[in-house]
């Protein structure tokens, strides 16, 4: 298995060297050269499986000679032992046809661990194997950064810089990564937006000769390990509704594509999804994306649902390479047209492949709100903002074909919003219940990568 860059001037990689890389020498993203596909009979057999069992069906084909079947299987039972429901990704009806999959069972209570304790464990063993010492650098809307540093805290060959964006993330986010005691974690509370922090990260790769001398790596959703570990509870939570023999959807909380890229991949790899639609929050730069087939940046406005307050979704360029004919020229010249003009035309043949694969919705605040309290009167499920977004884009597209909606986080990581909307302040899991007394330790840093290169060769272990 080769994996190549969306932007098409950077070498073919293995899987292991995508995974240590993340972002391309060229700027853009790695992809797999061709999707494996799986047929009828091993979706099938899918069916009463465990979560781990359908994990390693579903990415060993993607792996190569990276790890043998007994390495990987222990390195994916590793990474699932710390959550707390067996099921790891349960389903829960909210009404016919209609099902929550519950993703925030995981330590840091979102979906972001699904992919994160499994990178953390690909991670360690690799760097272990090899001997070689890495930094890893992180842009964070909130739940990515989290899960990260409980992956990666206290690990001798790993040094972790998480940046989000001051004073736009939850306190529950805020403490999850500024609480962590380990010296080879660093919570960076940048001035500026969440794109600002992705735009630092991307630079920082981009600087190659800064990249190679602090050993560079990533674990943002651009890290294509990421989005194929995300890949597996569409496949755990299709098959338990009837897949393959029946066709399911998807409504997904979006921000930076990673999660319902992951959908776009399940379905290339044979699931029979009929619809895969993107909700967005007020900054929906993706929903009119798809309704006018143009890409244009208008601000980020902060929400009650702030792991989706962004304007620049990366892997949306995993997307157009596809909807483009995988023709890398084209993409890097519209993704260099976003990041100087604010904004592209999508190429009519590539609008018609996006409104082929995605539908799209959009919730205002008050919507939000709204349907947090009208989920918990009606099935008694408590919403987190951003699976309430989700649950209300869900709505017109209900009918005969089932519905799995994303629950992407556990309601207490917004206790205020949730509180606000039902009069009901979600408790933290027992587990976590100390976290507001413990000290906090975070630098803030101005929105400038100089400064920002500086404190990461000043703080790295050599």
């Amino acid at each position: 298995m080769r994996y190549i860059s969306t932007r098409g001037q950077a070498p073919e990689l293995t899987f292991e060297e995508a995974m240590l890389t993340g972002l391309a020498r060229d700027g853009g993203l790695y992809v797999p050269a061709e999707v494996p596909t799986l047929t009828a009979a091993q979706i099938a057999a899918m069916a009463g499986a465990s979560y781990e069992e359908v994990a390693f069906t579903v990415m060993r084909p993607y792996l190569g000679e990276t790890f043998d079947d007994a390495t990987f299987r222990s390195l994916i039972r590793e990474a699932y032992a710390g959550f707390g429901h067996v099921a790891r990704a349960p389903l829960v009806q909210l009404a016919p046809n209609h099902f929550l999959l519950e993703l925030f069972h995981g330590p840091t209570l979102a979906f972001k661990d699904f992919a994160m304790q499994l990178i953390g464990q690909m991670f360690q063993a690799s760097l272990a194997r090899s001997g070689k010492r890495i930094t890893i650098v992180g842009a964070t809307s909130g739940d990515t950064g989290s899960a990260a540093i409980e992956a990666f805290r206290g690990l001798g060959n790993v040094d972790v810089f998480i940046l989000y964006p001051h004073g736009r993330v939850s306190e529950v986010q805020r403490r999850q990564m500024t609480t962590p005691v380990e010296d080879n974690v660093h919570a960076l509370a940048l001035d500026g937006d969440f794109d600002d922090c992705q735009a630092a990260v991307k630079d920082m790769f981009n600087d190659l000769t800064f990249r190679d001398e602090v050993r560079l790596a990533g674990v943002n959703s651009i890290n294509w390990a990421r989005v194929l570990a995300q890949v597996v509870y569409y496949f755990t939570s299709a098959v338990s509704l009837g897949a393959p023999h029946r066709k399911v959807s998807f409504t997904v909380p979006t921000g930076n594509f990673g999660d319902i890229f992951a959908g776009y991949i399940a379905k290339q790899m044979g699931l029979p999804i009929e619809q895969l639609i993107v909700a967005t929050n007020q900054n929906d730069i993706l929903h009119r994306t798809l309704e006018t087939g143009e890409q244009r940046k208008e601000g980020v406005t902060p929400s009650i649902s702030p792991s989706m307050d962004i304007q620049v979704s990366s892997n949306f360029e995993r997307v157009l390479f596809d909807a483009y004919g995988r023709d890398g020229a084209v993409v890097a010249a519209q993704m260099a047209e976003l990041k100087d003009n604010g904004g592209f035309a999508v190429g009519q043949g590539a609008w018609e492949f996006l409104k082929d694969h995605f539908a799209s919705g959009r919730a205002s605040e008050e919507q939000t709100s709204q349907t947090i309290r009208a989920e918990r009167n009606a099935s008694t499920e408590l919403l987190c903002p951003h699976s309430a977004v989700a649950v209300h884009v869900a709505q017109p597209f209900l009918g005969e074909v089932p519905m799995i909606t994303l629950a992407t986080a556990h309601p207490a990581k917004f206790p205020d919003a949730v509180e606000a909307a039902t009069g009901e302040r979600p408790p933290l899991p027992s587990r976590m219940a100390d976290l507001y007394d413990r000290s906090e330790r975070v630098t803030r840093v101005p929105n400038d990568l100089s400064a920002l290169q500086a404190l990461i060769r000043e703080r790295i272990t050599h």
